[in-house]
């Protein structure tokens, strides 16, 4: 695998999708650089069988076509159907884990397959996360029949409030936080959240973020949108060490006022 030979000459090597979901850093990455271009998808019933570099928006237009539900409510989101898994990317109350079946990978000296279990998912969580080494090659997905033209009306309504929040020119990495586990917080933080405000045992991190005046909050042409907390773009010539002030910042701000940590989506590279 291209990996190991470049790391068997001393080199340092990132493996990424559609860089959608990173920060990199100003210096830019001292290493390689590999980027998954495999892209085939294959159907057999229900079952699509999909390569890890194929974009996620092209699964979902795929599947939608094809009257198979299941990942409708993933339409607009950035990146490759393998960062999808290895960071279980989803959207309004659903997630990429509930279709997983089975997932070929590269661990760095074979290739391994192991299940929906074996993935270890949580939310925005999985074992490849931990694993920075594993490459996901393809997956095994299972999707329900559908009737494609309801199927459609559905993903076009979500795309068009998704391009409302995230325009397609925006500068942006998407949402930078996680949203918080409505049981994992603390007492008497949890006590604090409007019953309104928790979707489906989910609170935005955008509500906590908004109780400590985020919205509007600038460094340099970093900007936090001013209608969304957990929006932050670029609005000019903006740089990634000003983004990563506004992200400590408003990380602070949160520990400060409700001693809890708020953690990021976004991957970094090239930093220490």
């Amino acid at each position: 695998m291209a990996r190991s030979l470049l790391e068997s000459e001393g080199l340092v090597v990132t493996v990424i999708g559609e860089g959608s979901n990173l920060i990199v850093a100003d210096t830019g990455f001292s290493g390689a650089v590999l980027r998954l271009v495999n892209r085939e998808i294959r159907r057999d019933g229900t079952t699509v069988q999909v390569d890890g570099g194929v974009t996620l928006q092209t699964l979902v237009d795929y599947t939608v076509a094809q009257g198979l539900k299941g990942l409708e409510t993933m339409t607009g989101i950035p990146g490759s159907v393998g960062a999808a898994i290895y960071g279980n990317a989803g959207a309004y109350g659903h997630s990429i884990q509930e279709r997983v079946v089975l997932v070929r990978f590269h661990d760095g000296t074979a290739v391994r397959e192991i299940d929906n279990a074996g993935c270890e998912f949580q939310y925005r969580e999985s074992i490849f996360k931990r694993n920075k080494a594993w490459v996901i090659l393809s997956a095994t997905l299972a999707m329900e029949a559908g009737d494609a033209a309801a199927l459609h009306e559905k993903a076009t309504g979500i795309l068009d409030v998704r391009n409302r929040k995230y325009p397609p020119t925006m500068k942006c990495a998407g949402s930078i936080f996680k949203n918080y586990l409505l049981a994992a917080l603390p007492p008497d933080v949890a006590a604090q959240v409007p019953a309104k405000v928790v979707i489906e045992g989910k609170i935005p991190s955008a509500w906590f973020l908004e109780q400590v005046g985020a919205k509007g909050l600038r460094v340099g042409d970093i900007q936090v949108a001013d209608y969304h907390a957990n929006l932050i773009y670029n609005d000019g010539a903006g740089t990634a060490r000003d983004l990563r002030l506004v992200i400590a910042d408003l990380k602070e701000r949160i520990r400060s006022r409700f001693g809890i940590p708020l953690e990021e989506e976004v991957q970094y590279i090239g930093f220490e």
